[in-house]
């Protein structure tokens, strides 16, 4: 029997639902971030000595950092999972770009925007 060379429409779609429940989460997630890093929270710091007030402002500023790289990041990932999607849409989900064999499903479902099977990414 020859090698598969693409996922049959029943695997896409099994995929295509996988990626659209992890796109929802990451989207609610950044929704979540912006809001952290847009909003101070109304936690005052004016009836606290001057040395808390600066300390918290520091801690502050490192959180809404953390978050804006955080928020960064998951726009990156959601970006990754809409592209799968058109992948999807190609039937080129799921093809390792640099071999053109078949990404294994385990991979795909661990980390169902990859683009390169195990190998390739090891560079075997």
């Amino acid at each position: 029997m020859a090698e598969k060379t693409r996922y049959s429409d029943a695997e896409l779609q099994e995929f295509k639902e996988l990626i659209l429940k992890k796109l929802e989460k990451a989207r609610k997630d950044f929704e979540i971030l912006k809001e952290s890093i847009d909003s101070s929270h109304g936690n005052d710091t004016q009836d606290t000595s001057p040395t808390f007030k600066v300390l918290e402002e520091g801690a502050s500023v490192l959180s809404k950092e953390e978050a804006g790289r955080l928020a960064h990041r998951q726009e990156k990932f959601i970006s990754h999972l809409e592209a799968a999607l058109i992948r999807i849409e190609n039937k080129t989900y799921g093809i390792c770009r640099e071999t053109g064999k078949l990404i294994s499903k385990e991979r795909l479902r661990a980390v169902p925007h990859a683009t390169l099977s195990i190998e390739a990414k090891q560079g075997k």
